[in-house]
């Protein structure tokens, strides 16, 4: 994914396609919340100015992130297609137009790539099947889940005279 200005050259007036697997593991490091990710497959083509290089990128893949109900793993399709444009001459950039300014006399897409799959990551992902999926911990040192219907119900002491009263009201209707 990386490439020099005399490589790429050399295709300018042809067209340059290109249709690789990236490994894009380093993003967990990034993103804590991100468990694994697939290889990614990255595809596309340049095309090659004297001034500028342009790449129209097609990134898929998916990523395994953790439901937000119940702490499973989720598997995180990834389907992007997006337009990259490196500057090869930083006097021709314009005001407010969204480029990359090349480093040196090389062209690397792989930090794009990256910033790209971190933008992808949803801020809540959920998945489709609770009941049949071990989640969340249900129990603890001193600590149980349990359901409304099986919380006791405790009456607060400084009412229980006030319970007895409605108790004895209850019995003799």
């Amino acid at each position: 994914m990386k490439w020099t200005f005399s490589q790429l050259q050399k295709y300018r007036d042809k067209g340059f396609y290109f249709d690789t697997i990236y490994d894009a593991g380093e993003i967990m490091k990034l993103d804590q919340s991100i468990r694994n990710v697939s290889p990614i497959h990255v595809s596309g083509r340049a095309d090659i100015a004297p001034e500028r290089i342009t790449f129209h990128l097609k990134i898929k893949g998916y990523m395994i992130l953790p439901c937000s109900r119940t702490l499973v793993d989720v598997k995180y399709p990834v389907d992007v297609e997006t337009t990259e444009t490196f500057l090869l001459n930083s006097t021709e950039y314009e005001a407010g137009e969204e480029v990359h300014l090349a480093n040196g006399e090389m062209i690397d897409l792989r930090p794009i790539i990256e910033e790209i799959l971190l933008l992808e990551v949803p801020m809540q992902v959920f998945c489709e099947d609770q009941e049949g999926q071990e989640g969340a911990p249900q129990s603890g040192t001193g600590w149980t889940v349990i359901s409304e219907e099986e919380r006791p119900q405790k009456i607060d002491p400084r009412f229980a005279e006030l319970a007895k009263l409605l108790d004895q009201n209850k019995s003799q209707e």
